[in-house]
């Protein structure tokens, strides 16, 4: 794998007010992510292995790929422009349509990306370049975790006092606060990895072209 890229996994997905927190990250380093509530909720599900009465919008992309003998190869996170992040879904096809394998590169948003990546199992990486910009909030999560913990262990034991079950499938909401106290973070220097313009710009595009070039 090009040098120019780390590889990192979802370390966790933390419900906000309105949003969700993706922290990702290795033994290194994890930064965070903030994306609307809908793809959080997905993403959180298909980690959880939450099963659905009918298929939502990842899960039908997810199917329409398999139908046409295509899978997400890698997931790459490649410029961030101030607070906003902008990724590449690097997609493999091979069937009866296309004697030798085809390699497609899409424009996405992140948290689609991952969203896609976690259901299907592909890994996820974050440019250098990113990677180098990002701060690291590995103790803001452990202090999360360490609270999260300590919050399900006063619920288990109050569940236990009353007799009654508590409810696996509940997300935990954090607020804003919670993570924005601990990690020092002011409310303006939160972004999100939505476009600008939502489609992408020359500049996405031609950092993607640089992406192919080290790829290659």
């Amino acid at each position: 794998m090009n040098k120019d890229v780390i590889e990192v996994q979802v370390r966790a997905v933390l419900p906000l007010e309105g949003s969700f927190a993706v922290f990702l990250g290795n033994e290194e380093k994890v930064f965070v992510i903030y994306i609307d509530e809908s793809v959080g909720t997905a993403i959180s599900m298909f980690m959880r292995g939450v099963s659905k009465e009918r298929p939502l919008t990842h899960d039908l992309v997810g199917h329409l790929l398999l139908a046409f003998g295509a899978k997400v190869e890698r997931v790459v996170i490649n410029n961030i422009n101030g607070s906003v992040f902008h990724a590449r879904l690097i997609i493999s096809a091979e069937n009866e349509l296309h004697t030798t394998r085809k390699v497609i590169e899409l424009d996405a948003r992140p948290s689609d990306s991952i969203a896609m990546a976690v259901q299907q199992g592909a890994p996820i990486f974050v440019a250098k370049s990113v990677w180098d910009s990002v701060e690291d909030v590995s103790e803001t999560l452990a202090q999360i975790e360490k609270k999260g913990l300590q919050a399900q262990q006063e619920a288990e034991a109050s569940s236990e006092e009353e007799g009654g079950d508590d409810d696996d499938d509940e997300i935990d909401e954090f607020s804003d606060e919670d993570i924005d106290t601990i990690a020092g973070i002011e409310p303006e220097e939160k972004g999100d990895d939505e476009y600008d313009d939502g489609f992408g710009g020359d500049d996405d595009d031609e950092e993607g072209e640089e992406w192919k070039k080290a790829d290659g």
